[in-house]
């Protein structure tokens, strides 16, 4: 190749070089950058709801800003340690430019707003919210720089972790009674007018189980005790003038005398009360309502439309045929007298409930045993009777619920959770596993599984602590206010702060009778927004003492904003 003709294919490529970068610094070039000024963040800082970081972004395009050819992005980002997420990214455009972002005015600029919502991570505590851009005007590519605007993630909302596991799972109470009250009744029916017991008008069967109740109570003191028996004589409501007091003296007498007489030849003598009664028209209406009677319609009629005895007899007077029938098939249910006898079962007492533990546990009744854990307050033998109760009886779920609790208020989330499966396994409907397990899933953290658990714990004495809880964990905090509210608690004084109820807060925190490290660590929060460093400091303190997995939380903690230059602080959190 010819010098003449290297040094013409040099001057060629350099000038495709120079067009090459001619053609760059023309396609790309800087615009203005927005300032901080002109966008404001809400809230500031940022702060956790739910499990959420939701916030607004509103901004303002100034005038001549915006050109006419001019095509804008904008996208929220958040950087922490480790990562960053970025937010849905909104498209602008000047009033000449194609495409299908919102219109800005050269002339007059345009607002706008950015509403965006980060799934939280705990690394947002410490972190930069910025507007990142990107953009051409016509065919140069914009080159804007990042925008800070905010700084920081308020975490307190999620505390709720901590101050649930310091609520009250519900225990799964026995039903054990150490008297238990009993009724046995007989009944004698009386022919019309008369006031002669004829044994065919004795139900024996019914008559012989009293004696035998009575009899049994007489001859067991230990184990029964009576309570009363009573003899009651009814009159019925007859197509007469109702028969005078004398016919209603004259069956208690009878029936008192029948009864008794049955009593001492069963060698089961015992007081007796008499009781008379008036027409009982109640029970006559019930029975003729229940009737096959043919004007059954038309004589209940009688009762709905006349209140007064005298009126409802002449009205029964009135009635057409039929009167054999309903003397037959009504009065004669409504001719009679009852025998009736309470009396208590009595069990066992406290310390031989105690002793038959300690010989031989198989011997007591489920009630018995689950009773038996209550009457001690040591943890390791509550959990030995729990233990046992749930071998003797695997088909009751209580005994693996109130392990469950046991475990729940030591601080084993992991052995309180499996016996609460436990537990719920054998009653799905059980509203007490079913709350306690809601509970277990909130200091997990997992939101979804507990509002399950809740549908099913309705009927739990601590539904509304765990409801109150989960609404905290969902960011409904005026509803979790309302639920919790009346009953001191570390879920309480969380949810008064995050309502910027401070002197509620406050009031809560003072009352909780046995405070724990989350109790102190939130009196150091109320401090810091009250303003009261030294408080703060002394209050972080002793939580940090109690736990000092607190420790790295505080330090990142933007409630301690104010304190990050204090000396103290810094050697507190280290």
């Amino acid at each position: 190749m010819s010098h003449k003709r290297s040094h013409t294919l040099l001057r060629r490529c350099w000038w495709l070089v120079a067009v090459v970068l001619a053609i760059g610094t023309t396609a790309c070039s800087r615009q203005a950058a927005l300032d901080a000024s002109q966008v404001s963040l809400s809230p500031q800082p940022l702060e956790v709801v739910g499990d959420k970081v939701p916030f607004v972004l509103a901004g303002r395009f100034p005038e001549k800003y915006f050109g006419k050819s001019m095509q804008l992005s904008v996208t929220p980002v958040l950087r922490y340690a480790g990562g960053e997420v970025r937010g849905e990214t909104r498209h602008f455009q000047g009033e000449k430019a194609p495409g299908q972002g919102v219109e800005v005015s050269f002339d007059l600029g345009s607002v706008f707003s950015l509403h965006e919502s980060f799934a939280y991570v705990p690394a947002m505590q410490r972190s930069e919210l910025f507007l990142a851009f990107s953009g051409r005007q016509k065919n140069r590519l914009l080159r804007l720089p990042d925008l800070k605007v905010g700084e920081g993630v308020l975490s307190t909302a999620t505390l709720y972790r901590r101050t649930v596991a310091t609520a009250h799972p519900v225990l799964a109470e026995d039903v054990f009674r150490s008297a238990i009250r009993q009724r046995q009744e007989a009944q004698v029916r009386y022919l019309v007018q008369q006031i002669r017991i004829r044994t065919s008008d004795f139900v024996l069967p019914s008559l012989d189980e009293f004696v035998a109740t009575v009899r049994r109570i007489k001859s067991d003191a230990k184990d029964f005790e009576l309570s009363v028996k009573d003899v009651a004589a009814y009159l019925s409501p007859d197509y007469t003038k109702m028969l005078s007091s004398h016919l209603e003296k004259a069956r208690e007498a009878s029936s008192r005398q029948f009864v008794e007489d049955r009593l001492r030849m069963a060698d089961a003598t015992a007081a007796t009360v008499l009781r008379s009664t008036d027409e009982d028209w109640e029970s006559f209406r019930s029975l003729v309502s229940q009737s096959r009677f043919a004007g059954r319609d038309t004589l209940l009629l009688v009762f709905d439309r006349y209140e007064t005895v005298d009126e409802r007899e002449h009205q029964l007077r009135l009635l057409p045929s039929g009167y054999h029938d309903l003397a037959d098939e009504v009065l004669s249910e409504m001719r009679r007298a009852r025998f009736s006898v309470n009396y208590l079962v009595i069990g066992r007492s406290n310390a031989e409930i105690e002793e038959q533990f300690r010989t031989d546990p198989s011997q007591l009744s489920v009630e018995e045993l689950l009773y038996a854990a209550t009457l001690t307050d040591d943890i390791v033998q509550k959990e030995r009777i729990y233990g046992r109760t749930a071998q003797l009886y695997p088909d009751d779920y209580r005994a693996q619920n109130n392990l469950g609790l046991l475990h729940f208020l030591q601080g084993n989330v992991e052995a309180a959770e499996a016996s609460f499966s436990r537990s719920a396994a054998i009653n799905p409907q059980g509203a007490e596993p079913a709350a306690n397990s809601a509970l277990i899933h909130l200091v997990k953290g997992e939101t979804a599984e507990a509002a399950a658990a809740i549908d099913v714990a309705t009927a739990s004495r601590n539904f509304a602590e765990a409801k109150g809880n989960l609404l905290i964990a969902q960011g409904h905090y005026d509803e979790a206010l309302r639920l919790l509210q009346g009953k001191p608690s570390n879920s309480l004084a969380l949810v008064q702060l995050l309502c910027k109820d401070y002197a509620g807060a406050r009031t809560t925190i003072d009352q909780i009778d046995q405070p724990t490290s989350i109790t102190h660590y939130l009196t150091a929060v109320w401090a810091a927004r009250t303003r009261q460093t030294d408080l703060a400091l002394d209050a972080l303190a002793a939580a940090l003492k109690a736990d000092g997995s607190l420790r790295a939380y505080a330090a990142r903690d933007l409630e301690f904003a104010q304190l990050f230059g204090s000396r103290r602080f810094v050697e507190l959190t280290q």
